[in-house]
C-alpha cells in the first residue's frame, strides 16, 4: 500500500510542471481574449478612422469579426497590434510611406502590401522584423534606395520588390543574412531605365539557394554573373533586360530538366543554342523566352514548352521537319530571324497551338494545305516571306481564328474560296501579293467582326462592293494600289465605328495577348509605317491609286472619327464635299491627282486636326482659306497643279488683293444675316401659338380661372363704359355753359 502511494506521489510530481504550463497557457489566453483582444480591437477601429473611405466600403466594421477591403494611409496605430503575424494589405488604394512604427511588429510573418500607390522608402525599422518570412511591396511607386538592413531578415524566404522606380545599387550586403531566402524578385518598368544597379563581387557565393529569380530592367552584369552558377534548385529564372552581352553558359543547360520558366529576352546574348532539350513540367506550363539577343544557329527542338519565344535573332537554316513533335506548344513565335526553306507540314499537327508567328523570315514555297488539326488556332502571321501559290482553303476550317497576317509574300489566286470560312476574323491582311478577281461581296456578310481589313497593293478588279459597307467594326480600310473601278459606294458614311468614339477588345484571350504584338503597315502622311501597339487606335480608309470614278460621296463626311482619308490618284470628279468640316478627327486628308473642281470649301479650315493635306494636281479654283490649321500649310507642293487656285502659298495672287478675305467675310457675313433670319420667322411662328394656347389654353381647363377670367373681364366693361358715359355727360354740360355765355 505504502509502495502504491509512493508511486502515485511520484507520478504526481512528474505532470505537476505540465499543468502548470497548461495553466500559465490558459491564463494567457483568457488576458488576452479579454484585455488585449479589445486593445486590438480599438488599435483596428483607430486604423479605419485614419483612412479614406469615399465608397463607404469600411461602413459596416465596426470592430466585429468582418474586415473590409481598406484604402487611403497605413495609420501608425498599427504598431498597437502588437501580437500581428499575418498583415495583407494587397491590391488597395493605399497611399503614402510605410510608417516607421512597422518595426514594432516583432511578430509579424507575412507582410503584403502590393498592389497599391505607397510611396517614399522602405523604413529602417524594417530589420527589426526579425520572424519576417515574406515581404511583398511590388506594384507600388516606392523610390530610393533599398536600405542594406533588409539582409538582417534572417527568416525570409520570400523578397518580392516589383514595378518600383528604386535607384542606387543592390550589393551582396543586402543579402549577407538572408540564408533562407528562396524567391527573390525585383522586376522593374521598363520606364525606369535601368536605373537600379547590382554591384556583386565576381567571387561572391551567395548565403542562399534560390529556387525563384526575377530580374527584370535593371543593370546586372555585361556576363553571365558566376554566382549564379551556385544556384542548383533554380526552376524559375527571368533575367530580361539586364544589360547581358555574353554566351550562355553550360551550367544552365544542365537545369533544364527542371527549368519550367526560362526568360533571357532582351539582352545581347550570342552563340548557339543546343538541341535538343527538354524542359520541366511539374510546375504546369513550361516557357522559354530568349527573343531580341543575337543568337545563331539552327532553330532547336526543346520539348515539353508551352510558350517557345526565339523571335528577333540570327537563326538560320530550315525549321525542322519533325516541329510538330513539339505538342505541347500553345505558342510559337519565330518572327525576325532568318529561317529559309519551306514551312514543314507538321507545322500543322501543333492541335493546342494559339499562336504561330513565323513572320519576317525567308521562308518560301507554298503555305501548308492541312490545318484542319490546328483547331484551337487564333493567330497565324506569316507576312513577309516568300511563300508563293493560293492560300489554302482548310487555314480557317475551326473558324475561331482571329488574326490572318499574309501580306508581303507572291501569294496568287483568288480570294474565293479559299477565305469562305474566316467567319470570325478580326483582322485580315493579305497586302502586298499577287492576288487578283475582285473582292467577295459576302465579305461584308460573313466577316461582320472584321476590323482591320488590308489588300493593298495587289491585283484586284471590279467594283468596291457595298456589302462591305456592313462592316460596322471596321476600323482600317486599305484597298488602294490595286485596279479597282466604278464609284465609292455612298453607304461608307455608315460605317458606325468611325462615327463614333469606341474601343474594341480584343478576342485573344489575356492569357497569350502578351506573347503577340499585333502589326500591320500602313501609309500615313505619305509614309509608309509599322503600327503595332496604337494599331487598335488608328482610323483609317486609303482607296488611292486604283481607277475610281464618280464624285466623293457626301456622307462620307458622316465620318467623324476617321482620322486619315486617302483617296488619291484616281478619277474622282464634282466638288470636295462642301460639309467636310464635319470630319472632325481628320489628321491626314489626301486628294491629289484626281479632276476635281470648285472651291476649297471653307468648312475645312475648321478641322483643327488636320496636320498633313495634300490636293495637288486637280481642277480647283478659287482662294485657299487663310484661317486656322490653313495658316500652318506653308507648302506650295499641296496645292501643285491647280490653275485655278491662288492666295498664300501660291505665288500666283488672287485678282482683288482681299479677295480670299472679301469672300470670306462675304461668305460669313451672309450666313450670319441668314441665320439672324431665320431665328426671328422662327421666333415669330412660335410666339404665337405659345402665348394663344398659354392663356386659352388655361381658360379651357381651369373652370374657376375661366369663371374668374370672364367675370373681370365684365367688371372692366361696365367699368369702362361707366367711366365714358361719366365723360360723355360732362362733356355736354360744359358745351352747354359755354354755349349760353356768348349768347
Amino acid at each position: 500500500m505504502a509502495r502504491g502511494n509512493t508511486s502515485l506521489l511520484f507520478l504526481i510530481l512528474l505532470l505537476l510542471p505540465l499543468f502548470l504550463e497548461l495553466f500559465q497557457v490558459q491564463a494567457l489566453v483568457i488576458n488576452y481574449s479579454t484585455t488585449d483582444a479589445e486593445m486590438e480591437r480599438k488599435a483596428l477601429l483607430e486604423f479605419k478612422a485614419g483612412l479614406g473611405d469615399p465608397s463607404g466600403r469600411l461602413s459596416s466594421w465596426v470592430g466585429g469579426d468582418s474586415v473590409f477591403p481598406l484604402s487611403g494611409q497605413i495609420s501608425d496605430s498599427l504598431l498597437d497590434l502588437k501580437y500581428l503575424n499575418y498583415l495583407d494589405l494587397s491590391s488597395n488604394e493605399l497611399s503614402g510611406p510605410i510608417p516607421d512604427s512597422i518595426g514594432n511588429l516583432d511578430n509579424l510573418r507575412y507582410l503584403d502590401l502590393s498592389d497599391n500607390s505607397i510611396s517614399c522608402s522602405i523604413p529602417p525599422s524594417i530589420e527589426r522584423l526579425l520572424l519576417l518570412e515574406e515581404l511583398d511591396l511590388s506594384h507600388n511607386i516606392m523610390n530610393g534606395t533599398i536600405p542594406e538592413s533588409i539582409g538582417q531578415l534572417k527568416e525570409l524566404h520570400t523578397l518580392q520588390l516589383d514595378w518600383n522606380p528604386w535607384t542606387g545599387a543592390v550589393s551582396q550586403i543586402h543579402f549577407i543574412g538572408l540564408t533562407k531566402l528562396e524567391h527573390f524578385s525585383i522586376y522593374l518598368s521598363p520606364a525606369t531605365n535601368n536605373s537600379l544597379v547590382f554591384d556583386t563581387k565576381s567571387d561572391w557565393i551567395p548565403p542562399f539557394s534560390l529556387k525563384v529569380i526575377k530580374i527584370g530592367n535593371c543593370k546586372l552584369s555585361s556576363t553571365f554573373p558566376a554566382w549564379l552558377g551556385t544556384q542548383k534548385e533554380l526552376y524559375h529564372i527571368i533575367l530580361r533586360n539586364i544589360g547581358i552581352s555574353d554566351a550562355i553558359p553550360e551550367w544552365l543547360w544542365k537545369l533544364s530538366p527542371q527549368l519550367g520558366w526560362l526568360d533571357l529576352s532582351r539582352n545581347q546574348l550570342r552563340g548557339k543554342l543546343p538541341t535538343p532539350l527538354s524542359f520541366g513540367t511539374s510546375h504546369g506550363w513550361s516557357m522559354a523566352d530568349l527573343s531580341s539577343n543575337r543568337l545563331e544557329g539552327p532553330l532547336p527542338l526543346w520539348y515539353n514548352l508551352t510558350y517557345l519565344l526565339l523571335g528577333n535573332n540570327l537563326l538560320s537554316g530550315p525549321i525542322p521537319s519533325n516541329i510538330g513533335d513539339l505538342s505541347s506548344l500553345r505558342v510559337l513565335a519565330l518572327f525576325g530571324n532568318l529561317l529559309n526553306g519551306s514551312i514543314p507540314s507538321s507545322l500543322s499537327k501543333l492541335q493546342y497551338s494559339r499562336i504561330i508567328d513565323l513572320s519576317d523570315n525567308h521562308l518560301s514555297g507554298k503555305i501548308p494545305y492541312n490545318w484542319n488539326d490546328t483547331k484551337r488556332l487564333n493567330i497565324l502571321d506569316l507576312s513577309k516571306n516568300r511563300l508563293d501559290g493560293e492560300i489554302p482553303s482548310s487555314i480557317c476550317s475551326m473558324h475561331i481564328i482571329y488574326l490572318l497576317s499574309l501580306s508581303d509574300n507572291n501569294l496568287s489566286g483568288e480570294l474565293y474560296p479559299s477565305l469562305l470560312n474566316c467567319t470570325g476574323l478580326n483582322s485580315l491582311d493579305l497586302g502586298n501579293n499577287r492576288l487578283s478577281g475582285e473582292i467577295p461581296q459576302w465579305f461584308g456578310e460573313r466577316m461582320g467582326l472584321l476590323t482591320q481589313l488590308r489588300l493593298r497593293g495587289n491585283m484586284l478588279t471590279g467594283n468596291i462592293p457595298q456589302q462591305l459597307c456592313g462592316l460596322s467594326d471596321i476600323l482600317i480600310l486599305d484597298l488602294a494600289h490595286n485596279n479597282l473601278s466604278g464609284s465609292i459606294p455612298p453607304c461608307l458614311g455608315h460605317l458606325s465605328a468611325l462615327k463614333f468614339m469606341a474601343l474594341l477588345d480584343t478576342p485573344l484571350d489575356d492569357l497569350y495577348a502578351d506573347y503577340y504584338t499585333e502589326r500591320m503597315d500602313l501609309v500615313v502622311k505619305e509614309k509608309q509605317m509599322e503600327f503595332q501597339r496604337i494599331l487598335s487606335i488608328v482610323k483609317l480608309i486609303d482607296l488611292s491609286s486604283n481607277n475610281l470614278l464618280g464624285e466623293i460621296p457626301h456622307g462620307i463626311t458622316n465620318l467623324s472619327t476617321l482620322g486619315t482619308l486617302n483617296l488619291s490618284r484616281n478619277q474622282l470628279t464634282g466638288e470636295i464635299p462642301e460639309d467636310i468640316g464635319a470630319m472632325q478627327g481628320l489628321e491626314t486628308l489626301d486628294l491629289s491627282s484626281n479632276r476635281l473642281s470648285g472651291r476649297i470649301p471653307l468648312s475645312m479650315s475648321s478641322i483643327t486636326s488636320l496636320s498633313h493635306l495634300n490636293l495637288s494636281h486637280n481642277l480647283l479654283s478659287g482662294p485657299i482659306p487663310t484661317t486656322n490649321q490653313f495658316r500652318t500649310f506653308n507648302d506650295p507642293s499641296m496645292y501643285e497643279g491647280n490653275q485655278g487656285l491662288c492666295g498664300v502659298p501660291l505665288s500666283t495672287q488672287c485678282s482683288t488683293p482681299n479677295e480670299a478675305h472679301k469672300d470670306e467675310g462675304e461668305e460669313n457675313e451672309d450666313d450670319e444675316d441668314g441665320w439672324k433670319m431665320s431665328w426671328f420667322f422662327t421666333s415669330m411662328g412660335l410666339g404665337f401659338p405659345v402665348g394663344f394656347w398659354a392663356v386659352c389654353g388655361t381658360l379651357a381647363l381651369k373652370n374657376s380661372w375661366r369663371h374668374a377670367y370672364f367675370q373681370f373681364v365684365d367688371e372692366a366693361k361696365n367699368r369702362f363704359y361707366v367711366l365714358i358715359s361719366i365723360n360723355v355727360t360732362r362733356f355736354k354740360r360744359k358745351m352747354e355753359i359755354n354755349g349760353g355765355t356768348h349768347v
